[in-house]
């Protein structure tokens, strides 16, 4: 940190989102963007006039108190585990490891030294989302009985090294356990392979958490079209998120009193008001930024932290393996961290 109180910042990766990201740090209140690893340099005029350098040692030979990680997930553990042995704090696009086992040796190496470190998890700075997840700790909805998530488009070209899975369905695992304040206690899964790659391109899962809610995640990026949606039924209503534009919509049951002797034992729902909610809609990564930056400086922990990256690993893991077997994948209720 400067003189001033400007943390110094750096960043490792000028890709699809390592470009974001430094066009964020470049403008960041209260950071100095000082320097980006890259290999293969700046072609594109990413850097935002910061120096370009070829390894993550001449980036830390510059002096920095964190670091955003947005290299190949391949990469992360190597080169998060460089960070961590130097003391820096660092900021890790999801998902947080290719491995179980390199997702749980970053949890280790930060929590080991007392860092701070985050995952992207870019959906957890959603307007929407946020709203919704307020919502639900205000108990607005009572008790929460399903979670369904559909994520699917065309394909995205960045994508070389992982499946669908560990490329998208991580988004929706995290934001479930992130909005419901639950863990994942079980997941069954089937997957399809149609695009020629080694990988899978879609997949469907059906789970439950740890308070009985069952969720239900249909990710793929064989459909031409774009879908991000989230929604969570309760007694009270279903919450509709689009995460795409940010818009939160709650549909509320209406008690309908019926004459039908037939019918009275049925404890059904009918349809009530429908409620489209006025949110702020600030740029999701911006946020995560900024939420980043005060944790560092210890002003707020409203960050995903490596713990609940791990979680999601595991579990997208877990997701892989129901799809192999054909058998449902039992997890363990562990704290959310």
């Amino acid at each position: 940190m400067t003189a001033t109180g400007t943390l110094r910042a750096g960043l490792v990766g000028l890709g699809s989102m390592g470009r974001h990201h430094a066009r964020v740090l470049a403008g960041l209140d209260g950071v100095e963007f000082v320097g980006v690893v890259d290999p293969m340099g700046d072609k594109n005029g990413w850097a935002q006039g910061a120096p370009v350098l070829a390894t993550v040692e001449e980036l830390l030979a510059l002096g920095v108190d964190y670091t955003v990680v947005a290299c190949p997930t391949a990469l992360h553990e190597e080169v998060g585990l460089k960070l961590a042995e130097a003391g820096v704090c660092a900021l890790i696009e999801k998902p947080v490891a290719d491995t179980v086992e390199g997702a749980r040796r970053l949890v280790e190496a930060f929590e080991s030294r007392d860092l701070v470190a985050g995952v992207g998890h870019i959906e957890r700075c959603n307007p929407a989302l946020r709203s919704l997840r307020a919502r639900l700790e205000a108990g607005e909805l009572g008790d929460v009985f399903q979670v369904v998530t559909r994520r699917q488009g065309p394909f995205p070209h960045r994508i070389a090294d992982v499946g669908v899975v560990k490329d998208l369905a991580t988004h929706d695992i995290d934001l479930t356990g992130w909005v419901t304040g639950q863990t994942y206690t079980s997941i069954a899964a089937r997957t399809v392979s149609k695009s020629g790659r080694p990988h899978e391109d879609m997949v469907s899962a059906v789970g439950q958490l740890s308070d009985g809610t069952m969720v239900n995640h249909l990710v793929n990026w064989l459909s031409p079209l774009k879908e991000r949606f989230t929604s969570v039924t309760g007694e009270r209503g279903c919450f509709i998120a689009d995460t795409l534009t940010a818009d939160l919509t709650f549909y509320s049951n209406a008690a309908v009193a019926t004459e039908w002797e037939a019918l009275r034992a049925f404890r059904g729902v009918a349809e009530g008001d429908m409620v489209r909610y006025a949110i702020p809609k600030r740029e999701p990564l911006l946020v995560e930024h900024e939420l980043f930056r005060d944790a560092v400086l210890g002003k707020s922990d409203d960050i995903c932290t490596l713990r609940q990256g791990l979680r999601t690993v595991e579990v997208a893991a877990a997701v892989l393996e129901s799809a192999a077997t054909g058998d449902t994948v039992r997890l363990n209720g562990s704290a959310k961290g």
